[in-house]
């Protein structure tokens, strides 16, 4: 009888040991990262170009602009102070439209839109290598662009100098403002004294503008940039299981995201090269770099749009929020705010309105999103 009833709590033991061991094994592979597919031996070889059949092989543009922080707020100064609104996303076919191209209006260089700009007129003319000699060794003025500009003699275009070209004239110009602020006194007296020593190493007179209206014009360049950025960020969170890289990259291979310049960075390519990204995904640089990224473990992503950088051609918003649907429903994700909120999808349409009015108040001070200026002021 008692051997019996020992028999029979061994074997229930083991029975719940059996169960508690299965239990933890089923948890342990429910919570692990989630890996990439292998490849489909039913699928063509890869195609140079295609994002769904060589996801690790594409890279971001090298002329790539820098977007800035990626813990930038959600969103900002679209509507003059307003709180920020919350975000949510609707499936749609943004995406599989095409995307309009589109020209950049203004040439590359000093503009007197957004540049301080001082004439130098020599006695006669100069050479590019002795004006490439005379170029001070930065190109900034405290935080801000400095450049220096010549007339070309043969084309009469305003140009960098260049070897074996000669210049009737030039042009020294500082940035009124950027994201560091708008340009002050003291930056201005060191542009003063770059464009002063340029002039003596090639026997010239340059005419400065008056500093207290020039500081007065970029606080008030300043102010419009301040009330008019903004920087729009969505973070996808894991519902269950987490991401490893692999698995991440993959996926967002399928929506066009190609690798980036620096680990942990994801972008969507504009339609014309070398213009800035439409959309930058951020994840963990430790899993990015990690030795055995199978066992990394991902839980959140960013989703980030710099709405200045970006021609509003390429429909950026609207590819945002396809490109976080597409995810969420992908790698079982709920799109959130920067605080792990849900986002409920009611934001969307008003964020989208107030994006369109930005546009146009961008468009009227001649600083079109996306614009070769547009791109120098938020920077």
């Amino acid at each position: 009888m008692n051997s019996s009833l020992l028999l029979s709590l061994a074997i229930t033991g083991g029975l719940v040991l059996a169960a508690i061991v299965a239990y933890n094994a089923w948890i342990l592979h429910r919570n692990a990262p989630k890996k990439a597919l292998p490849p489909d031996p039913g699928r063509p070889a890869p195609v140079a170009g295609d994002p769904l059949l060589e996801p690790t092989l594409r890279q971001e543009p090298s002329l790539d602009a820098d977007l800035g922080p990626s813990n930038a707020a959600s969103y900002v100064n679209l509507d003059q102070g307003a709180e920020p609104h919350e975000h949510t996303v609707d499936a749609g076919d943004a995406l599989r439209m095409p995307v309009p191209t589109h020209s950049l209006e203004r040439r590359p260089g000093l503009d007197p839109l957004i540049d301080v700009i001082a004439s130098i007129q020599p006695e006669g003319l100069v050479s590019g290598d002795a004006a490439l000699a005379a170029l001070p060794p930065t190109r900034r003025a405290g935080s801000k662009p400095f450049a220096i500009e010549g007339l070309n003699d043969a084309t009469q275009q305003w140009e960098t100098p260049a070897p074996g070209q000669r210049y009737r004239s030039f042009q020294a110009g500082v940035q009124l403002a950027n994201r560091m602020g708008a340009l002050n006194e003291i930056e201005f007296s060191e542009f003063v004294m770059k464009a002063q020593g340029f002039a003596d190493a090639i026997n010239a007179a340059p005419d400065f503008p008056d500093m207290l209206q020039e500081v007065a014009r970029a606080r008030e360049l300043d102010q419009f940039a301040s009330d008019h950025d903004a920087q729009l960020l969505f973070v996808l969170r894991a519902r269950q299981a987490a991401w490893s890289p692999g698995y991440l990259l993959q996926n967002a291979a399928r929506v066009g995201f190609v690798v980036g310049a620096m680990p942990g960075r994801l972008v969507l390519p504009a339609s014309a090269p070398g213009l800035p990204p439409v959309l930058t995904l951020g994840y963990d640089t430790q899993a990015a770099l990690a030795d055995d990224p199978d066992q990394s473990a991902i839980r959140d992503i960013s989703l980030s749009l710099d709405v200045a950088q970006v021609h509003r051609t390429e429909q950026p918003f609207a590819r945002l929020r396809e490109v976080g649907a597409a995810l969420a429903e992908a790698m079982d994700g709920v799109l959130c705010d920067q605080n792990g909120q849900p986002l409920p999808a009611m934001a969307m349409d008003p964020i989208a309105a107030d994006l369109e009015l930005l546009y146009d108040q961008l468009d009227a001070r001649d600083l079109s999103a996306g614009s070769v200026l547009a791109r120098r002021l938020f920077s």
